[in-house]
């Protein structure tokens, strides 16, 4: 796609997946800048191993904005360079970015891995100045703490998955006064002290509960969460699956099992993983386990996908903003 680039215009250098398995970086021209928006000099940017996977391989499910190219990314950190004069951020603060939507006719789907980003006020989450890398965790924390929306009272017995996003979970539940098992099949994810327990699937035949919470996005899972569960117990399903779910009848009949879909967070969700991190009740240091600067952006993705040791991968955009 060629641009006629305005001089005026702000730039970014952005991610672009141009179509399934084709990524490259490139200059892009960003929307004009609005009154109540910001111009945010991005630091850092995480790769969800979730949905942009499924984006990169091109299985996502339609969506909304869905299509190529397109700027994918939902988990950035950065500085505010410019304000409009109807937002309420300075120039200088730290902001956390989930997405954006200011690549014109590129899609943006989510629209955030970028040098720079113009994006409303309202939309970013102010964090302290000294947020580092750390600070792009807070959409994948707010994913997990949709789970505990529905009720304060919420406690999961059993978590499976011990990816980025069933520790988070996991740290959720334990600040929440639970005490959860946690059943992971990759070895390497079961090691560590955690301050909750983690076990092998071999290891889970006995065990029970009334909350059980997938995070592991298997489509073929769901047969074996039922059998985890007490009669009238609750699944709740806190991945995203690119396959139809199902299962046996019967198992999940004599139980009679509930079974909740954990969609996409809310701004109060945000709001309150931003209240924990700002606080330091919440931290992701132990979730980030690569790193790359900004030249080594094919790199990133083909790691972050295939490489199981990868909790989070996070892109320095240092130097180019």
């Amino acid at each position: 796609m060629e641009l006629n680039l305005n001089q005026n215009a702000f730039l970014s250098e952005a991610v672009v997946l141009e179509r399934p398995n084709k990524l490259s970086l490139k200059t892009l021209q960003m929307e004009e800048f609005k009154s109540d928006e910001v111009l945010v000099s991005v630091e850092h940017s995480g790769i969800s191993t979730g949905t942009e996977r499924l984006l990169y391989e091109g299985r996502m499910p339609d969506f909304p904005g869905m299509g190529y190219p397109l700027v994918p990314g939902y988990e950035s950190i950065g500085t505010v360079e410019k304000s409009g004069s109807e937002s309420d951020l300075l120039p200088g603060e730290k902001v956390f970015i989930p997405g954006a939507r200011c690549f014109g006719e590129f899609k943006s789907l989510f629209g955030g891995t970028a040098s720079k980003l113009v994006v409303s006020s309202k939309r970013v989450c102010k964090v302290p100045g000294d947020t580092n890398e750390e600070g792009t965790l807070l959409a994948l924390a707010a994913t997990a703490q949709h789970i505990f929306s529905t009720s304060t009272e919420y406690k999961p017995d059993i978590i499976v998955g011990h990816g980025a996003l069933g520790r988070l979970i996991a740290k959720l539940a334990v600040l929440n006064g639970a005490k959860p098992i946690v059943v992971e099949a990759n070895k390497e994810r079961r090691i560590g002290n955690f301050g909750y327990e983690v076990i092998a699937p071999t290891e889970s035949k006995n065990l029970i509960g009334d909350y059980v919470v997938d995070a592991s996005g298997d489509s073929n899972q769901l047969n074996n969460l039922i059998k985890l569960l007490k009669p009238n117990g609750e699944i709740v399903l806190a991945g995203f699956y690119d396959k139809p779910l199902s299962f046996d009848f019967a198992p999940a009949f004599l139980r009679e099992a509930k079974i909740r879909v954990s969609a996409q967070w809310t701004p109060n969700d945000l709001k309150e993983v931003c209240r924990l991190f700002t606080t330091k009740k919440l931290d992701f240091k132990d979730l980030i386990s690569h790193r790359v600067s900004v030249g080594s952006i094919s790199d990133a993705y083909e790691i972050a996908f295939n490489d199981s040791s990868c909790l989070k991968m996070i892109i320095n955009w240092k130097g180019l903003s």
